[in-house]
């Protein structure tokens, strides 16, 4: 069924503060009254040029949005990244689970943005921002241990929209993820928040930038290391990593693993002598962490990329479907050319 949001606003939220059932459903009614007061907190309402109602089909759940939300909560850096560079970071009531430091040029869009948790917010949490829309960058983010189920929330009048590359069924996902899966995510989003000229200034200009990117013709394989010890954890042959990959002009060694990520045992790594290595820069594991393990491994120590040290790094938040994957490509590419080798 629809996630229509139909009831008038301060109806809607004062049935979801009675609705939740949960140990913050007095501030609801309270942020209610509040934001209906027009303080501080409260979010200017939205200005749109999209026609409304807007339905999309999110990852198989129909989203049916009646007006533009002005109250949003985005997990994860990919959906917060897109909300800020679409210019509607105002109307961010909640963060969640970021995976790293925004990149520069949103720093000033992303300065004391409200963060609900530095994991999944819990969805008594998310439910007392009295949220619009909650946007998730991976679907495993609305669970009962989550952010809330889908079907909660929308009895409870709050829409919900998952990264389309993140869609866990393989009938929602792409084939193979491209740059166009990409922009159709960024225009996807910016209707539902009903800023359609911000979508198609940012489509344009990464547009550019990606056709200004020079791909390497010296057929050169890559081995995209995002994490793991024991086992390593690479990107595989129809995500980010290989849309990136194949934009640099990188043969991926895991191309024919029909996922986005997967494990490869330590002995592929080495029958798959890559001529150079991606090291993934995240909080947890840190791209340094990868150069330390690679060169006291005595399965792969001897590996020429590893003895040259032929690693190109990108930080994690650019590795998943979002704005900044066309930014991270041009960097790779630009890394890429720096590097002395010889294939």
């Amino acid at each position: 069924m629809p996630l229509r949001l139909t009831a008038p606003r301060p109806a809607r939220r004062a049935a979801l503060g009675l609705g939740a059932l949960v140990a913050g459903s007095a501030l609801l009614v309270a942020c209610s009254s509040s934001a209906e007061e027009g303080t501080p907190d409260a979010p200017a309402p939205a200005a749109s040029l999209t026609s409304y109602p807007v339905t999309v089909d999110s990852c198989g759940t129909e989203v049916t949005l009646e007006e533009a939300p002005e109250r949003v909560v985005a997990i994860k850096s990919s959906a917060i990244e897109m909300v800020l560079a679409l210019g509607a970071g105002d109307r961010l009531v909640g963060t969640g689970f970021a995976d790293g430091p925004v990149p520069a040029d949103l720093a000033e869009a992303a300065a004391d943005l409200p963060v609900l948790s530095d994991e999944v917010p819990a969805a008594e949490v998310v439910l007392e921002t009295e949220p619009d829309l909650v946007y998730a960058g991976w679907e495993s983010n609305f669970s009962a241990e989550g952010a809330g189920e889908r079907g909660m929330l929308a009895e409870l009048g709050v829409a919900t929209y998952v990264s389309p590359a993140a869609c866990k069924d393989p009938a929602y996902q792409p084939d193979r993820l491209s740059f166009e899966d990409v922009f159709a995510e960024i225009t996807e989003v910016a209707t539902l928040l009903g800023v359609p000229e911000a979508a198609e200034e940012l489509v344009a200009a990464q547009q550019a930038e990606l056709a200004a990117v020079p791909a390497d013709d010296r057929g050169l394989t890559a081995l995209w290391y995002s994490s793991g010890t024991d086992v390593p954890y690479v990107g595989a042959g129809i995500g980010a990593p290989q849309m990136i990959l194949d934009a640099v002009g990188l043969e991926n060694v895991a191309a024919e693993v029909e996922d986005t990520w997967t494990s490869f045992g330590w002995e592929e790594v080495v029958a798959a002598d890559p001529d150079v290595i991606v090291l993934v820069d995240a909080a947890w594991n840190t791209a340094e962490q990868k150069r330390e393990l690679l060169a006291g491994n005595a399965a792969t120590a001897n590996l020429e990329a590893v003895r040259e040290e032929r690693y190109l790094e990108i930080p994690f938040p650019a590795t998943e479907a979002g704005v900044r994957n066309v930014a991270a490509t041009a960097e790779l590419a630009e890394q890429l050319a720096a590097l002395d080798l010889t294939p």
